[in-house]
């Protein structure tokens, strides 16, 4: 079985804080998330190794898990939600028939259940073994001769599992955050669940929303929700991490003379951008916070980036003629003088 140190991941020590952690975990998924590093294949599996380790370290009942048993936390997680029903050996009483059993009830040895189920290490179930019986209590004398062990399964809490919802925002949603009303529906019931998108979440985001999972049994506790995040393309502006960038229409005149025009942003204001003279086609202007935000920073923004785009007359006037073709007489003046001096 893998180990997989989620300390080592985080590039925590293994009494960091809830708040160590988190932190460590943005400044990580800032630095290999996929849209910072489109097409880096190891940038994004080093991404998903971060969400897997936030998400146990994040979440204390997990945590506790992995620090007690290590590499054997996420196959006693499953075997708990399978039950014992499930070949995990587990919440069951073993149940004896024979001499040497007081009373009917007795526990098991590890030689007696890796008898019964198979021992070695080419065992699925030598780990748990090691872990759970640690060499296991010396049965009552008399030895196993002659008898016979049947496993009867003891009803138990068992937490609900964890259940993973697609959900699509449009990018103005990302600007603001927002809360979306959801129908979820397990075992045949529904219900309606308010879940509350932080601004700023990213295109293929992870969100967990705690105990919105499956219902547990008995007193079991429920699974999580996990919400996929995707965004919706925008018309007009096109996400960079952080950044915004869109197109801005400038006069012609505007971009030889120089002056101002407006550029829309995402949150519906127009701002006054400042076009100096001889500004080209395809020239990019900065407009410093004006992009996303950080999630958990909401201030904390990027920058929308404005491509000049020259807009050129459709049709002229006659006096309009005039001007453009005393233009076009004094650039070819222009461009003979300069012939004439070479």
């Amino acid at each position: 079985m893998e180990f997989k140190d989620y300390y080592a991941t985080l590039g925590v020590s293994k009494t960091a804080t809830d708040k160590e952690i988190k932190a460590a975990f943005r400044k990580l998924a800032r630095k290999f998330h996929p849209d910072v590093n489109p097409g880096d294949a190891a940038a994004e599996l080093q991404f998903k190794e971060i969400n897997e380790a936030y998400e146990v370290l994040s979440d204390a009942a997990k945590r506790k898990k992995y620090d007690e048993l290590g590499a054997n936390w996420r196959m006693y997680e499953q075997a708990q939600q399978q039950g014992a029903g499930g070949g995990a050996p587990f919440n069951v009483r073993w149940t004896w028939s024979g001499a040497g059993a007081p009373g009917g009830f007795r526990t098991m040895t590890e030689e007696e259940v890796e008898e019964m189920f198979g021992g070695g290490d080419e065992s699925p179930f030598s780990d748990f073994f090691r872990t759970f019986f640690g060499g296991g209590a010396a049965g009552p004398a008399g030895g196993r001769a002659g008898q016979r062990a049947r496993a009867t399964r003891v009803p138990r809490d068992r937490r609900g599992r964890d259940v993973e919802h697609a959900l699509t925002l449009d990018l103005e949603d990302v600007l603001q955050g927002t809360v979306q009303k959801l129908s979820i529906q397990h075992g045949g019931q529904a219900r309606t669940v308010d879940v509350r998108i932080p601004a700023g979440v990213t295109d293929g985001a992870r969100v967990r929303v705690a105990g919105e999972g499956e219902r547990g049994s008995g007193s079991g506790s429920s699974g999580d929700l996990y919400l996929r995040i995707s965004v919706r393309p925008h018309p007009r502006f096109e996400r960079r991490g952080r950044d915004l960038h869109t197109k801005v229409r400038v006069p012609l005149t505007t971009a030889v003379l120089g002056g101002e025009v407006d550029v829309p942003t995402l949150g519906g204001r127009q701002l006054r951008l400042k076009v100096p003279p001889a500004t080209q086609a395809g020239q990019v202007f900065r407009l410093k916070g004006q992009g996303l935000p950080t999630v958990g920073r909401p201030d904390d923004r990027g920058d929308l980036y404005a491509q000049v785009d020259v807009a050129l007359p459709a049709q002229l006037s006659a006096e309009e003629r005039r001007h453009f073709e005393a233009l076009r007489a004094i650039e070819a003046r222009k461009q003979q003088e300069g012939r004439t001096a070479s």
